[in-house]
């Protein structure tokens, strides 16, 4: 998913990396819709829906967390239903992708942003007012708000859609997540997950009914083709051997790291699978979660264990990719996809609940 490149280039002359303004005084500001390839208008998600074979919705589920696929609908779809079903909750923090991080030379800091709205296919959905309570309660060592970021960055604009159509009077909080060392996730993360706490017991929200956590991640980016700067990213080849031991890799990582009781432990274990030891900034397994993954289930786990003094438990739901099932079909909705799919370039996707 990318934006038009005369807007990230204007976006990069005009913006700095300094912190931006947070006053009391600022005015309602819209995030607008940017990225390519998803929905723009109501009756395209409705249709995506009806494609999927989603006949009503299940509002009745409380989910605490959750993680949510962010790549194309017609390769994703059915994925974003089964991880966003049970996320219920009328306020929820977004933890996703600083994809463009390197850009605006962002690390060690998470990213919150000004926006008061965020424009969906079905109107404008609110950033909640305890956007801005959390950030109050936060060391400014810990945090940046970066609108031009939070603008540019698809990884979330994916997933709100499919909220706000579920539940048309929820509120948002988003926050990215750039290059961070596993030290400064743990760090952050608890931080986050107390001022959270507090903000919480000053409203009387609790953790599942009243507050949920959607972390965005796509798995495995595989294959030799087309992924820029000619980057052969098939370890084990692109046959059909490759792609297998591909995919056993990543459920490997479900398994042993992100699915049932959350610890520490298994949150550190998946950096090392997909993080460079001596090097933070770079991939060793390509998942492009590798930062809002370990730092949203830290987050929510210590969340949890504030409020509830126990670990949160994380269930499978689904794994796919753009290569091993039947597609969507989004063109003759004026939707699109962003990147060839077959063996030599292909995506995977997870879909995981925690209570």
């Amino acid at each position: 998913m990318r934006i038009s490149l005369l807007l990230l280039l204007f976006l990069l002359i005009g913006t700095s990396c300094k912190q931006e303004s947070t006053s009391e005084d600022t005015p309602a500001l819209v995030r607008g819709q940017n990225a390519h390839g998803f929905a723009r208008h109501s009756w395209q998600m409705d249709s995506l829906f009806t494609r999927i074979g989603v006949n009503q919705l299940e509002n009745d589920l409380r989910w605490k967390a959750a993680i949510s696929p962010h790549d194309d609908y017609s390769y994703a779809g059915p994925l974003y239903y089964e991880a966003l079903r049970g996320i219920n909750a009328p306020n929820i923090i977004l933890i996703g992708v600083a994809h463009r991080a390197r850009n605006f030379g962002l690390q060690d800091k998470i990213v919150f942003g000004n926006y008061t709205h965020w424009e969906t296919p079905y109107g404008q959905i609110q950033v909640s007012p305890a956007n801005r309570e959390i950030m109050k309660k936060l060391s400014e060592d810990n945090f940046i708000v970066h609108d031009s970021m939070q603008l540019i960055e698809h990884s979330l604009e994916a997933i709100v859609p499919w909220i706000h159509r579920k539940n048309p009077g929820a509120n948002i909080i988003p926050i990215l997540v750039p290059y961070i060392n596993y030290e400064g996730i743990d760090s952050i993360s608890g931080k986050l997950a107390e001022a959270v706490n507090q903000v919480m017991e000053n409203k009387q929200w609790e953790f599942g009914k009243d507050v949920a956590i959607v972390i965005s991640n796509d798995a495995v980016h595989y294959g030799d083709l087309e992924w820029g700067d000619s980057k052969n990213m098939a370890p084990f080849g692109t046959d059909s051997l490759g792609t297998a031991s591909a995919r056993e890799r990543d459920m490997e990582i479900i398994d042993k790291c992100l699915t049932g009781e959350l610890s520490n432990k298994k949150i550190k274990t998946f950096t090392e699978y997909t993080v460079q030891p001596e090097n933070y900034k770079e991939y060793k397994w390509v998942w492009c979660g590798r930062y809002s993954v370990p730092f949203g289930l830290a987050f929510a786990n210590r969340l949890n264990e504030l409020q509830y003094g126990e670990s949160l438990q994380g269930d499978f739901l689904g794994y796919q990719s753009s290569i091993d099932h039947e597609l969507i079909e989004v063109e003759d909705l004026g939707m699109e996809t962003t990147a060839i799919a077959n063996n030599r370039h292909w995506v995977a996707y997870t879909a995981i609940k925690y209570e």
